[in-house]
């Protein structure tokens, strides 16, 4: 365990510290039956109005500890350099003499550390090692790394992140870049001058910040420094400038932290800032920094003392302080960087209760039944809004945060009332999100998290923005909505910056948030005519249908069919013991998702036995069509969509789309199919709208949901266009009257009639123009579709439609593309190199998370060339695709490789599943002449592309409303 190499970079000694924490941590999960463990527990647990529940909870709360624990021994460390930076004199962590001026810490500390609790957990010899490994640190050069107040801040994410990466990760801990801190307060200061007319800004004593999840402390310190410089260099302050900031520290710059780690750092950052200032906290005087460890989202009605706590004078010393801070100060400014997650414990109800206000009408008046409202941040921005715009009366908001809130469907009730309390809001988006962008920039270059860092260089997954919201004590007729957006490696720099700029807010383009664009807060863009064209449901006489659910871990769900009836044989047989099963496929017998294994089988057994004939082809992604054991058998599927499963019959066609996107990179929300397809097969969800319906469905005369909460369908009353007596055309009653006055009749007689409009839809909806022009507008909400006002535009539009709905169509071999005589521009695209080796090893593939398939690089090899000679095609970069180190696919052009259908890369997301580590076998000829056919169907979709424009730019110019 002992080294002897002198130690001089921050990141060698934080390693060194978590190996040694890592070790405490065992030990003291091995004494859990120790009182003083559980007396400290307790105490916490009703200090912070929280519960420790679970393994995930013990564990948080150990290594909560231990992280205290290590951080005052760091911290001493560090104050015993700050009295003796040029001595040689040893460190002895028994003897330091550290308290950073809140006798809670220093209770807590020696819970753990005083020598009569340390035998019983054996802490005394690895601690006796982090001191050791403490003096091997050559000082001078580990805190030149940085400004010396920043020393225990730079490290204290790389020791997180060695001692417990999964717990960092749960917590949301990101240490948030120094730029991103002063470009917040700078906003902030400039804003209570400017637009709440205090001309002195943060410096003002009327002014009361608060940052409630303050971590290690950075907004706090950044505040006290704009404060000293305002008073140092705006109004001349000299001394009395270092004796006003010191005051602010006490009285009224304010920060909450939940986590006792951080805390610990926060004031130590604290008292280095009033030590540099010559104006250090007064031991004596029981002096302390205003920084308290509780729960920010709870206590604001304080109910006074916690009898629980007689035995902790210091916790509730500490409880009681918070609380005074909630019910009694005037806070004006409350900013931060909010948690992203929620720490491994229960909440009280008043905690959970907070975003009930952004909920309100989201089922009713908005249609939404999935809400995104349950991420941490989002409390913190109720909490924020509540002091500011209901308590204080006027007041800013500055938090940086994930940017769904911007414009995703669930938070259109937050936004609304944003709008409503307050002035005006100001949103920088920063971009660096990996689900909607792939962290590039619309240019295709590396747009990384603003949190990457030198220690955490992949940053956090989801894009941020920053939003500063102003309410001003006389409120105006109409709120400013200011936006703008950065991308790329710099961005931290350039916003930093954008701070210089003369005239600021003509940087920001204006925003006009309205019912129809859901009161999104980034700038639409959408077509004149867009928001007064038709919704996809609009066509239909029903609603959708969402695709099946399966929650089973692929148990009813195989890329080959075989073992899918081998293993569905074995589950239908009596004679197979559930142990068994568990063996052949354990996902079969899964308790979760609202199944029980046994009890699910037991039912199954009761009512069904197997048939064959309910293994059907199953498209899981778009183009990537599998086997699925597909029946109304709810224990077995999770929810098998059964009115769905009634509208499979022979020349039935359905068209699928999703309500809201889910991904920046869409490309066309449309998907069409013979084949009911997965509730996942286009990202955003697959709703399904059959081309023709028949009723077979029991009717209800009042519509109800099946008790599925967001899967459930609904039963309709039966109407004139759904009959029990024959087949018809799904078309609404408007849809209908539209074909009838362009002279169209009798759609339910003929498919092909009954097809026309969806047909139409598909047309549009594959047209890059369109999808350009209005992409805001097809994000946020059901594609809107223009209708044409002529017959012949139709009836054009609709063979355009059919033409894509044939290259969708994997099941059938379309001739000049996948069959006959391939069209000469084709021929080339995608010829396999070898046959040699068809197993997939390129990378393209790997198990995340939970089992869920995350895709890789892989390998492409790029060349430019020209493409077919005399042919006019788009393309002139082509990428061979690689199997393996031996074998690919040649010549398939970048357009094609990059094609994207419901937010999916297509060829890349079916290389993804089929890694050989993951199929477990080499591919077959057929599935890889299978690629080979798919990017052809791709290149024949894109060179349909400029007549689809065509198509879509004469519709446009012409079109009629659905009355």
């Amino acid at each position: 365990m002992l080294h002897n190499a002198p130690l001089n970079n921050p990141k060698d000694v934080a390693f060194f510290l978590a190996s040694y924490a890592r070790d405490a941590r065992v030990r003291v999960e091995g004494a859990k039956d120790l009182p003083q463990l559980a007396a400290v527990r307790t105490a916490l647990e009703e200090a912070l109005g929280m519960k420790f529940v679970a393994d995930k909870g013990e564990h948080f709360f150990r290594s909560t500890l231990v992280e205290t624990l290590f951080y005052g021994v760091f911290s001493a460390w560090v104050l015993w350099h700050k009295d003796k930076p040029q001595r040689n004199d040893v460190f002895d962590w028994k003897s330091a003499a550290w308290t950073l001026h809140v006798p809670m810490i220093k209770a807590l500390f020696e819970q753990v550390a005083t020598p009569t609790k340390l035998g019983p957990l054996g802490l005394v010899e690895v601690l006796d090692w982090t001191a050791a490994a403490l003096n091997r640190v050559i000082r001078q050069e580990f805190f030149a790394h940085f400004v010396e107040e920043h020393a225990v801040q730079y490290f204290y994410e790389p020791f997180l992140e060695a001692f417990d990466p999964e717990l960092r990760k749960e917590l949301g801990v990101w240490y948030t870049p120094p730029e991103i801190v002063q470009y917040q307060v700078a906003r902030v200061d400039a804003a209570l001058r400017e637009e709440l007319d205090i001309a002195d800004g943060l410096a003002d004593p009327r002014v009361f910040v608060l940052d409630p999840c303050c971590g290690t402390g950075a907004y706090l310190v950044e505040v006290l420094r704009i404060i000293a410089k305002t008073l140092k260099e705006e109004k001349g302050e000299g001394a009395l400038a270092e004796l006003a900031v010191k005051e602010a520290a006490q009285k009224r710059v304010y920060g909450f932290e939940i986590m006792p780690a951080p805390f610990v750092v926060a004031h130590l950052q604290m008292g280095l800032l009033l030590q540099n200032l010559a104006v250090p906290l007064d031991d004596a005087k029981n002096e302390r920094a205003g920084i308290f460890l509780t729960n920010a989202l709870t206590g604001w009605d304080f109910a006074g003392e916690n009898p629980k706590l007689a035995n902790w004078p210091e916790l509730e010393a500490e409880r009681a302080g918070a609380g005074k801070v909630k019910q009694e100060k005037p806070i004006l400014v409350i900013l931060g960087n909010p948690p992203y997650n929620a720490y491994a414990g229960v909440s009280p109800e008043e905690e959970q209760g907070l975003v009930e206000p952004y909920k309100e009408g989201l089922v009713k008046e908005w249609g939404i039944k999935k809400f995104n409202l349950d991420d941490l941040y989002v409390r913190f921005f109720r909490l924020a809004e509540r002091r500011i715009a209901e308590k204080t009366g006027k007041g800013i908001i500055c938090y940086i945060s994930n940017f769904s809130y911007l414009s995703e469907p669930s938070f259109v009730v937050m936004r609304q009332r944003y709008l409503k309390e307050f002035d005006s809001l100001w949103f920088d988006c920063m971009n660096g999100d990996s689900r909607e962008t792939g962290k590039l920039t619309p240019e295709g270059k590396p747009d990384p998290s603003v949190f990457s860092t030198e220690y955490n260089r992949e940053g956090i997954r989801v894009g941020t923005a920053i939003g500063l919201m102003v309410r001003q004590p006389k409120r105006s007729k109409k709120p400013r909505v200011l936006f703008r957006q950065f991308w790329g490696a710099d961005k931290r720099a350039e916003i930093l910056e954008s701070l210089k700029v003369k005239k600021f807010a003509k940087q920001y383009k204006s925003v006009e948030p309205t019912q129809d664009n859901r009161f999104a807060f980034v700038p639409s863009n959408v077509v004149g005519d867009y928001l007064q064209w038709s919704k996809i449901p609009d066509f239909a006489a029903i609603p959708s249908f969402n695709g099946p659910v399966e929650r089973r871990a692929f148990a009813l769900i195989s890329i080959e069919k075989k073992p899918l009836v081998s293993r569905m044989v074995a589950y239908f047989d009596e004679s197979v013991s559930d142990a068994e099963l568990k063996q052949i496929y354990p996902s079969l017998m899964m308790t979760g998702n609202r199944i029980v294994g046994p009890e699910a089988r037991k039912k199954v057994l009761g009512e069904f036995s197997y048939d064959e004939s309910r293994i059907v082809r199953y498209p899981f992604k778009p183009c990537d069509i599998r086997w699925c054991y597909l029946e109304n058998l709810r224990p077995l599927f999770s929810e098998p969509s059964p009115q769905l499963l009634e509208q499979r019959f022979s020349g039935n066609n359905f068209f699928i789309t999703r309500d809201t996107a889910d991904k920046d990179i869409e490309g066309s929300p449309f998907y069409f199919s013979q084949l009911v397809c997965d509730y996942d097969c286009i990202s955003g969800h697959a709703r399904h709208f059959p081309i023709r319906l028949r009723a077979v469905a029991k009717t209800s005369a009042k519509k109800k949901e099946d008790g599925n909460g967001e899967f459930g369908n609904i039963i309709h009353e039966a109407t004139p266009a759904y009959r029990a007596d024959k087949i018809t055309a799904n078309l609404s009653p408007a849809a209908r009257a539209y074909l009838t006055k362009l002279g169209i009749k009798n759609p339910d007689d003929d498919a092909n009639t009954a097809a026309l409009i969806w047909m139409h839809a598909l047309a549009i909806g594959f047209s890059p123009a369109y999808l350009t022009e209005n992409a805001d507008g097809i994000r946020q909400d059901w594609p809107r579709i223009p209708l044409p006002n002529s017959k012949a535009t139709l009836l054009a539009s609709a063979e355009l439609g059919k033409q894509i709905a044939a290259l969708l169509d994997t099941e059938t071999l379309l001739t000049g593309v996948a069959n006959g005589n391939v069209r000469p521009e084709l021929k080339t695209i995608a010829v396999l190199s070898s046959t040699e080796n068809l197993s997939v090893t390129a990378g393209w593939g790997h198990l995340g998370k939970g089992g869920v398939t995350m895709p890789g690089k892989g390998k492409l090899v790029t060349t430019i060339q020209e493409a077919a000679p005399g042919y006019n095609l788009p393309w002139h970069k082509f990428h061979d695709v690689y199997l393996n180190e031996s074998a690919c696919w040649e010549n398939i052009p970048e357009e094609v490789w990059d094609y994207t259908i419901g937010g999916y890369q297509v060829i890349k997301k079916w290389l993804s599943y089929r890694e050989f580590e993951l199929l477990g076998r080499a591919l077959t000829p057929d599935e890889a002449r299978e690629v080979t056919h798919m990017a052809r169907r791709i290149a024949a979709l894109i060179l349909l592309q400029p007549e689809l424009d065509k198509n879509y730019e004469a519709v446009k110019s012409a079109s009629i409303p659905l009355k």
